[in-house]
């Protein structure tokens, strides 16, 4: 079981948005071009990327849906109270 995972998000205000952005990146469009140019988050400035991370250090709904993701996987839209995430795990260790 990862005891971390390296993962990148993208926050957006809507459901819709964090869907339609899903499909973008489905069809080989880059994440982390997507980040820079929607994300509401401060990490948008390193393309949606927020390093490694354990257990109690995220809001509780994106912790789970990392740790449940496999590496290379897109998961979402996953609601918390900043927005809609939209994630991708690069990595778990």
């Amino acid at each position: 079981m990862a005891t971390k995972v390296h993962a990148a998000h993208i926050l957006v205000n809507s459901q819709l948005r964090a869907q339609q952005l899903i499909g973008r990146i489905r069809n080989g469009e880059s994440f982390e071009a997507l980040a820079k140019e929607y994300s509401t988050c401060p990490s948008r400035d390193n393309g949606g990327d927020l390093g490694y991370f354990e257990r109690g250090m995220m809001v509780k709904p994106l912790e789970d849906a990392a740790f449940n993701g496999n590496v290379g996987e897109i998961v979402g839209p996953v609601k918390t109270d900043f927005g809609y995430h939209v994630i991708k795990i690069i990595a778990m260790e």
